[in-house]
C-alpha cells in the first residue's frame, strides 16, 4: 500500500484492490488540486477546501469514484471505509459543523484520516475508531486541533505511522490560512526532526512497533 500527499488534507492511497483520495480541495486554499483518479473519494465535511470531488476521475475499475461523505460503513471493491461522527470545533459543531473521521482498510492496513477534527476525541469516539496503523492528522490549529492537541491525539490512538496535514505552507492563501501553525511548529511540539519523503510504502507485515513520524512532500 502506498500513500502520496496531494496537499492540504488530501492524500492518495493506492493498494492492490483500488485507490482512495481523501478530502480533495479547490483553489480556495491558494493552489490547485493536482489531477487524480480514484475508486473512492472520502469527504470529511462540506467545505470547499475538502469537498472538491469534481476533478477526481474514475479508474479502470469504476467509471466514476464512489463518494463517501457521511458517517457509516462502506465497502467498495474490497476496500472498507468506516466513518465516525465528530465535530469541526470544540463546541460540538456549533461553530463549524460536523466532521467525519474515516478509517480506510486497504491491503490489510488501516489508515485513519481525521479530517478537520476540532476537539479532543472522546473515549467513545476512540473506541469506535479502534486501532490505527497510519494516522493522517491535522496539526495547524485555528480550524482544527493545534500541535499540542495533535500530539495528545497521536498518543491516544497510538498509530504505527503518523503523517501531519492541514498546516500552513508558502503556497496557502494567507488571507484564509495565514494564522495556521506551520509544520515546523508541530515538529517542535512533537519533538522530532525528519527528512521529508515523496511517499510512504508499507504492508501490514512491515508496520513498525513504535510510532514513526513521516512527513510527505507534495
Amino acid at each position: 500500500m502506498e500513500i502520496t500527499y496531494l496537499g492540504h488534507s488530501s492524500f492518495k492511497l493506492k493498494g492492490s484492490e483500488g485507490t482512495v483520495v481523501t478530502d480533495p480541495f479547490d483553489g480556495y486554499v491558494g493552489f490547485n488540486m493536482p489531477s487524480a483518479s480514484a475508486d473512492i473519494v472520502t469527504v470529511s465535511h462540506d467545505h470547499k477546501d475538502h469537498n472538491n470531488t469534481k476533478p477526481i476521475s474514475g479508474t479502470a475499475r469504476r467509471k466514476s469514484p464512489f463518494i463517501v461523505d457521511h458517517p457509516g460503513e462502506y465497502e467498495v471493491g474490497g476496500i472498507s471505509v468506516f466513518g465516525v461522527k465528530t465535530a469541526h470545533d470544540d463546541n460540538g459543531g456549533v461553530e463549524r459543523g460536523d466532521n467525519t473521521v474515516y478509517s480506510i482498510l486497504i491491503d490489510g492496513v488501516k489508515v485513519c484520516h481525521l479530517g478537520d477534527l476540532g476537539h479532543e476525541l472522546t473515549q467513545a469516539q476512540l473506541s469506535e475508531i479502534g486501532s490505527v496503523d497510519i494516522l493522517l492528522c491535522p496539526v495547524g490549529g485555528v480550524f482544527t486541533i493545534d500541535p499540542k492537541m495533535a500530539v495528545k491525539t497521536i498518543q491516544a490512538l497510538e498509530p504505527s505511522y503518523i503523517i501531519p496535514m492541514h498546516y500552513k505552507t508558502p503556497k496557502h492563501d494567507t488571507n484564509v490560512f495565514g494564522e495556521l501553525n506551520t509544520l515546523e511548529e508541530f515538529l517542535k511540539e512533537y519533538g522530532a526532526e525528519v527528512t521529508p519523503e515523496a511517499k510512504l510504502s508499507t504492508t501490514k507485515e512491515r508496520l513498525p512497533e513504535e510510532t514513526e513520524l513521516v512527513v510527505l512532500v507534495n
